[in-house]
């Protein structure tokens, strides 16, 4: 997990982004592992790297605009990109064991 190697406003950034519930599957997108990098420059612009369970979601621009919303409440951000990337691409073996236990998932 890169959680361990993030600087402290990126640590707040991924603990905000803790908050995001995906509304169809009613977990953290943090949980269900679609948040793959956050970085936050020198000019406190964000970076996020964060992709879906499954291609065609109804739901992308409404999970960007909670990703960019999260990451804008932390002190010191004040910009925030967010951008959906296919590679690595996900599996259900990237959720906590906190999303499967919820979602009744056993891997």
């Amino acid at each position: 997990m890169f959680e361990e190697s993030l600087l402290p406003k990126e640590k707040a950034v991924y603990d905000a982004l803790k908050n995001v519930i995906d509304p169809e599957l009613g977990v953290s997108l943090v949980d269900l592992g679609l948040i793959y990098s956050v970085e936050v420059d020198d000019q406190n612009a964000c970076h996020i790297n964060w992709t879906l369970t499954t291609m065609g979601c109804p739901i992308i621009e409404l999970l960007q605009d909670m990703i960019k919303k999260a990451a804008l409440q932390v002190a010191g951000v004040e910009k925030c990109e967010a951008k959906l990337v296919y590679y690595p691409q996900w599996t259900p073996k990237m959720m906590s064991q906190v999303a499967r236990l919820t979602l009744g998932i056993h891997i």
